[in-house]
């Protein structure tokens, strides 16, 4: 699954980080990222359904996920 969070739309409230704490982090600035060991190291991520739930209950819908062809699964296109 690959990830990208718009940071023009976090608004910080932090849901994701709650939610799948292996996979977000909150950056310098206060806003959602993937954290880099998501990529380096399969063992130390959220699973996909935990993530799924992450990106749900983002308020302002800042976290889009694609599967490994790279089609849009959330938010639904």
């Amino acid at each position: 699954m690959k990830i990208k969070v718009d940071q023009e739309l976090c608004v910080s409230v932090a849901s994701c980080v709650a939610i799948a704490g292996r996979t977000f982090e909150l950056d310098e600035n206060g806003l959602a990222r993937v954290k880099a060991s998501y990529h380096d190291d399969p063992t130390q991520r959220d699973d996909d359904a935990t993530i799924i739930a992450a990106a749900e209950s983002c308020p302002t819908k800042a976290i889009y996920l694609y599967d490994d062809d790279g089609k849009q699964i959330y938010p639904a296109p």
